[in-house]
């Protein structure tokens, strides 16, 4: 007999995969789980196109969309343009990070470039229009609860919303918001994560659910990148796993060369939560850019959501062109995205050998738990 959660998604394994790439979405859910894709730094053209591909190759399959739109976040309610944000950015910031980029060899530009952010919610509405224009069967969130506009879409659609979360209380305003999925999010994770671990977080989450008579599923997350960790997190109570990192060093995966290098080497202590790539601690490789804004007395301050994310992002964006052909300094910023999970990753494969991994190994820890039982 399937899982509920797995007869609820129409799908045969309780794997849920989010990727910024399409290819890994399509590949995860072809082979059994639940693709989703990571749709905030798309435009709503650009999502329509992403989207329609994955319509086209998984044939009706079942897949989802995350956009995240912040709960809290500078200029929110203001109808700032970007030029106007940009103003923001204090001339020290661009002084720190051209000094930064000089101290690694990195010549600067002629006119240093400052990105819009995909993480200032400006544009939620519109990509979650184009997202309910597909056949999408779950919307997720993160960084707050979800807004009313997305959880009125599907209702009236019958599309769940999910949201994430790091600690107990943020799922009881979830669960009060009227959300039909709960994602724990342990502080292994990678990207935007709380303080308190997956093994504790998620009997946390499902007390604290009980406690308010709501029976929504939750699944499982941060730092799972193999069977026998959904299998544990199973044995818990929750209703599944949803991953992230794992995909990250896929063969279908878009991430900058040098950085696949980089967590392939990489150990689980080779992570660190940092708030210089968003203003918000989200969980990274640690490098010399992490460490350029770590707080302590080295260190800088980071502004907040979005500024230090549209300073940030055309900056890294450039260190991994520069990384990937070669440059000493580049290679040293270099970071991405990673819960402490990497440690594990040591091998590029097709995402649907690690579908396949994961059902094997979930099915020899189920068997190892079992044996494990008195007679």
């Amino acid at each position: 007999m399937k899982p509920a959660i797995c007869e609820q998604f129409g799908i045969d394994f309780p794997l849920f995969a989010f990727s910024h790439c399409r290819d890994v979405v399509a590949a995860v859910t072809n082979a059994g789980g639940f693709g989703v894709l990571g749709a905030t730094a798309y435009t709503p053209e650009q999502l329509d196109q992403e989207l329609s591909w994955i319509d086209e190759q998984v044939g009706g399959k079942p897949y989802g969309a995350d956009i995240i739109v912040p709960a809290k976040f500078e200029g929110k309610g203001e109808n700032l343009s970007r030029g106007q944000l940009t103003d923001r950015i204090p001339a020290e910031y661009r002084e720190f990070v051209a000094r930064l980029l000089a101290d690694h060899g990195i010549e600067p530009e002629d006119r240093q470039r400052l990105g819009g952010s995909s993480l200032s919610g400006d544009t939620g509405r519109e990509l979650l229009d184009v997202a309910m224009s597909h056949p999408i069967k779950l919307i997720a969130n993160a960084l707050g609860v979800p807004p009313d506009y997305m959880i009125e879409a599907g209702r009236e659609r019958g599309v769940p919303v999910a949201a994430l979360v790091g600690a107990r209380e943020h799922a009881l305003k979830q669960v009060q918001a009227g959300v039909d999925l709960i994602v724990a999010q342990g502080t292994e994770a990678g990207g935007h994560c709380g303080e308190v671990s997956t093994l504790v977080l998620v009997p946390e989450v499902l007390e604290t659910l009980e406690q308010a008579g709501s029976d929504i599923p939750v699944l499982a997350a941060g730092g799972i990148v193999t069977g026998r960790q959904m299998a544990a997190a199973v044995a818990m109570g929750a209703a599944g796993a949803w991953t992230g990192s794992v995909w990250l060093t896929t063969e279908e995966a878009e991430t900058a060369p040098h950085t696949v290098q980089k967590m392939l080497a990489a150990t689980s202590r080779d992570t660190v939560r940092s708030t210089g790539r968003t203003g918000k601690p989200a969980r990274q490789l640690k490098s010399e850019w992490t460490d350029a804004w770590q707080p302590n007395p080295g260190g800088h301050q980071t502004l907040p959501l979005p500024l230090q994310n549209m300073l940030a992002e055309p900056i890294i964006r450039r260190v991994d062109v520069l990384a990937a052909q070669g440059h000493p300094g580049a290679q040293a910023l270099a970071t991405y995205f990673v819960g402490q999970g990497v440690g594990l990753m040591n091998k590029v494969k097709p995402a649907r050998e690690v579908v396949r991994e994961f059902i094997e190994d979930y099915l020899a820890a189920t068997e190892r738990l079992s044996n494990s039982l008195p007679d």
